[in-house]
């Protein structure tokens, strides 16, 4: 027993004196700025600018407060009509957050143009610090889902998924991504993870899929902390927002989906997320939405 105390005591002193602090010097980084553009049918186009800060800068009110770009000239084409969006300052817990550009007119606040679908629409940006960003996407022609249903999940007794059936046109190159909500229960549309897809392995064809309720990060609600999380329950009213896309949307969440389920992974390969941004980073992205409900019983 002597001995064998001896070597771990022996073997602890060799191990911490082989310990040396290691102090990174790391470069300055160049701020970029973020666009966070969206264009959808029946909706004013609007636009979320702010700017990127370094990974392991500590984050604190002043952080916050330097985040949104303010006061940028951001205009919107449909290649008839240009329009420059109205930048909408609000205040969340006391907080002044700018950088919120939406195509409302300044005074009546109606809207300025309206996503229609089958329209490139081009987006460009100049701040006040000289930066020029631009943009372009098209807003695809709708894809309505054929059906949907609510369906329980194996041996669960009213725990399941939602399902539904899509046809998909015989033209290769179309997108898609799911979002849904319950009624008097979520406040917005939630995508799941996977939410977005592409037709390379379905184009021309007729199929049945489910998506599980997709979840907040962090959310402290008992349901999504319990067997139900990631369920839904009969009882339910879900209401099912099914987007048509244009590729780049579908490349920007398709890595960004990957970058959050790889989330600490030793095996993950690093890779940054695609960006249609032209001086910049984001995404400008396009969403033809058809709605769709269900009763699940």
């Amino acid at each position: 027993m002597k001995k064998y105390l001896l070597f771990v005591i022996l073997s602890v002193v060799m191990i911490s004196s082989c310990e040396k602090n290691i102090n990174l010097d790391l470069p300055p980084i160049d701020q970029k700025v973020v666009v966070e553009g969206y264009v959808e049918n029946g909706l004013p186009p609007y636009v979320i600018l702010s700017r990127t800060e370094p990974y392991f800068d500590p984050i604190g009110q002043n952080t916050i407060n330097n985040l949104p770009v303010r006061g940028a000239s951001v205009y919107i084409s449909n290649g008839i009509d240009t329009v420059k969006l109205t930048e909408i300052d609000t205040t969340v817990n006391g907080v002044s957050l700018g950088g919120f550009y939406v195509a409302l007119d300044s005074v009546t606040f109606l809207p300025t143009m309206i996503g229609t679908p089958g329209t490139t629409y081009q987006l460009s940006i100049s701040t006040n610090s000289g930066e020029q960003l631009t943009a372009s996407a098209l807003l695809p022609m709708p894809v309505p889902l054929d059906s949907t249903w609510f369906k329980v999940q194996e041996d669960l007794d009213s725990l399941g998924w939602a399902w539904a059936r899509l046809t998909d046109p015989d033209t290769l190159g179309n997108s898609y991504r799911w979002f849904a909500k319950r009624l008097n229960k979520d406040d917005f549309f939630i995508a799941p993870l996977g939410s977005i897809f592409e037709d390379r392995f379905i184009n021309g064809r007729s199929f049945n899929f489910p998506y599980n309720r997709g979840e907040i990060q962090n959310s402290e609600a008992e349901e999504d902390n319990n067997e139900e999380a990631g369920f839904y329950k009969k009882g339910d009213t879900i209401v099912v927002k099914f987007c048509s896309t244009d590729f780049a949307t579908y490349e920007f969440w398709r890595d960004a989906e990957n970058q959050v389920s790889s989330n600490g992974s030793p095996f993950a390969v690093p890779s940054n997320v695609k960006s249609n941004i032209t001086g910049g980073r984001g995404l400008f992205a396009t969403y033809t939405a058809s709605y769709d409900t269900i009763i699940a019983n």
